[in-house]
């Protein structure tokens, strides 16, 4: 009976892997009110009360892969935020995987096609303030560094929709050092904000 036990524990892991996996293709491609349990219970190879099982309900699935996207930051590196040159370094890295023909971050298609739920928009919401938010808020220095911080979020996702999603041009046809010594300085200055932020 106890060489039993081992399969199992390899099978629940791997039935978990498969449902979440699952979850991140199909919230990528539909968004939250698009893909449905059963959805992802077949993309498992598993069925909807196995999704139940394990993750609960919908809200909760959703919630683990846009945690567990923001736990793994693409631009928000522990070296971009320590960096003296955090704002060039987070303008570099934004146009580099913004770049013709580069995929579209998992996390930020869920959030992207998703954004119209209003649960899904709650859910996203906290995430992003218990991650990406926090993360910046502590590295900058400063009065108003929350609201900085927002700030900067805004502009990544909006160059990701503009550039990589919309594709405009001006930006998916940019030349890329051009692009990265337009925006450097936009996130620097609010980087060293401080007092001026005050205007």
């Amino acid at each position: 009976m106890s060489d039993q036990t081992p399969p199992r524990r390899r099978n629940a892991a791997a039935t978990r892997e498969a449902i979440f996996a699952s979850a991140r293709r199909a919230f990528a491609q539909a968004g939250y009110d698009g893909a449905g349990v059963r959805d992802i219970a077949a993309g498992a190879g598993v069925t909807a009360m196995l999704v139940n099982r394990y993750f609960g309900t919908k809200e909760r699935l959703f919630a683990e892969v846009i945690a567990d996207a923001m736990s793994r930051p693409t631009v928000l590196t522990g070296d971009t935020l320590r960096s003296p040159t955090l704002g060039r370094d987070m303008a570099a890295k934004l146009i580099e995987i913004t770049q013709a023909g580069a995929t579209p971050l998992e996390g930020f298609e869920i959030m992207l096609r998703s954004a119209s739920s209003e649960r899904a928009a709650q859910i996203g919401r906290e995430q992003i303030d218990q991650h990406y938010q926090a993360l910046l808020t502590a590295a900058l220095k400063g009065d108003f560094a929350p609201q900085r911080a927002a700030l900067m979020l805004a502009l990544v996702a909006g160059v990701q929709v503009m550039r990589q999603m919309i594709a405009l041009p001006a930006l998916a046809e940019a030349d890329p050092d051009t692009l990265t010594s337009i925006l450097a300085p936009l996130l620097q200055q609010l980087v060293d904000g401080g007092d001026d932020a005050r205007g």
